[in-house]
């Protein structure tokens, strides 16, 4: 992979410190710079201020604003409308994952979800082969 490519702005969405952190740690592995909010409100401010953020992964249990709250103020948003969207959310909650891909999002994992899955996921929907990847052989 060339060094003079520009890293992938993600921002990660999360009221758990450690899930945050995992997730920053295994994308920063590969192509990708990551921005971490900690309620839904905040996660709005950073979009708000980072026009390069390339994708977006919500937890939807959040402070303030829940994830699903985010979605949909990112989809009502011209800027953000065609933003990949990524909710995490906690096992049984099945009704959510149909609210949130009925209301656009692109992917949903449940915790604990496989930080492997979630890169691959993520170069995925930001056009990243999965072969630029950490660790793959």
């Amino acid at each position: 992979m060339s060094n003079e490519q520009q890293p992938v702005h993600v921002l990660v969405a999360d009221d758990e410190p450690h899930i945050g952190r995992i997730i920053k740690m295994k994308l920063e592995q590969g192509p990708f710079r990551v921005t971490l909010a900690y309620d839904g409100r905040e996660a709005l401010q950073v979009l708000e201020h980072e026009p390069d953020i390339r994708l977006v992964l919500l937890d939807l249990m959040m402070p303030h604003m829940s994830g699903l709250d985010v979605l949909a103020a990112m989809r009502r948003d011209a800027r953000w409308r065609d933003l990949p969207c990524i909710i995490l959310t906690a096992a049984g909650q099945e009704q959510q994952h149909t609210s949130a891909m009925d209301m656009g999002a692109n992917d949903f994992l449940t915790k604990p979800f496989s930080p492997k899955k979630l890169y691959s996921r993520a170069a995925e929907l930001v056009g990243i082969g999965a072969d630029e990847g950490p660790g793959e052989t």
